[in-house]
């Protein structure tokens, strides 16, 4: 029991990622002001932000809403996506094997923030966040299957496996998946799928700024916004470490690996600060045809492959 909550709590749970993300934040934020000929904020930044929220700004209850529910979405936000983080983290430091399917169950916890936004949306009373909600579920139900479809390519190419350690044991013994065909194509559609879950453009349509001021988020401040800088922070390291642990080979904790396996995560973080600064808002409707018929494509295209060996 004292060891499952040091998972979650300290390493690799909550403190740990909580952390880690801060730091990749500003990566990202340090990348995007280079990128735009600014000179880009403080290593601290983040967390100076985060703490700002957490113990100065007054947090502010919509007055046509429910409180509780508009209250507690965060916590679940920051929940589900520290349980996500502590499966897809301890079989990377080889802390522990995981258990049998712990890929399917990360596939659903990594769903829980995005429900968690559109609940907490819907319960602000706000009409510009039920917008940004309405978006988010459409959004959700063009990039999940997608998703799936990578998972599925991932459980083919390593033998019907579906833990994590399995996973990633298999690949250290060969070589990663990203060394074949279909395997650059998975990592191609999983790029564009995390970018899509963590609402960066060109996928920010719930948020959108110049349009619904925030979206879901309009009614957010305080500690409770807090928590959603806190669950964004997370989810900006753990879903490139994901990636890195089904195609890219894990992580190896010895010597000069140590820095090849960070260099792995800043690399995935790093494209998708590019990918987000490159390219403008599309339209709701562009990214459910983009993911739907493009993206669900390709997917389907290394499928094929994988069946014939490639």
């Amino acid at each position: 029991m004292a060891a499952d909550l040091f998972y979650f709590l300290v390493f690799p749970g909550l403190l740990f990622v909580g952390i880690t993300g801060g730091f990749l934040s500003w990566f990202d934020r340090k990348v995007t002001a280079r990128v735009q000929f600014r000179k880009g904020p403080p290593v601290l930044q983040p967390f100076y932000d985060f703490f700002k929220l957490l113990l100065v700004k007054e947090t502010i209850l919509p007055k046509h809403g429910s409180p509780v529910t508009f209250l507690l979405a965060p916590v679940f936000s920051v929940f589900g996506a520290t349980m996500a983080g502590v499966f897809i983290l301890l079989p990377l430091f080889n802390i522990t094997t995981g258990f049998r399917g712990d890929l399917i169950v990360v596939f659903y916890l990594l769903t829980i923030p995005s429900f968690s936004y559109i609940i907490g949306a819907l319960a602000s009373g706000n009409p510009l966040a039920a917008v940004g909600g309405s978006r988010e579920v459409k959004l959700i139900l063009s990039y999940e299957l997608t998703f799936l479809l990578v998972i599925t390519g991932i459980i083919m190419k390593c033998g019907q496996q579906f833990e994590i350690d399995s996973i990633i044991k298999v690949q250290q013994a060969s070589s990663p998946f990203i060394g074949s065909v279909s395997g650059v194509l998975l990592f191609v559609v999983a790029i564009f799928c995390i970018q899509a879950k963590l609402a960066l453009v060109p996928f920010d349509m719930p948020e959108a700024e110049t349009e619904i001021t925030e979206g879901i988020f309009i009614e957010y401040s305080g500690t409770a916004y807090a928590f959603i800088k806190l669950t964004k922070y997370i989810m900006l390291f753990i879903l490139p470490s994901l990636i890195v642990a089904v195609l890219l080979g894990g992580f190896r904790l010895d010597g000069i690996n140590i820095l090849w396996s960070m260099l792995k995560v800043l690399g995935i973080v790093l494209l998708l600060t590019l990918i987000r600064n490159t390219n403008p808002r599309i339209r709701i409707k562009q990214a459910v045809r983009f993911f739907i018929i493009w993206m669900n494509l390709i997917a389907v295209i290394a499928l094929v492959l994988i069946t014939f060996g490639y």
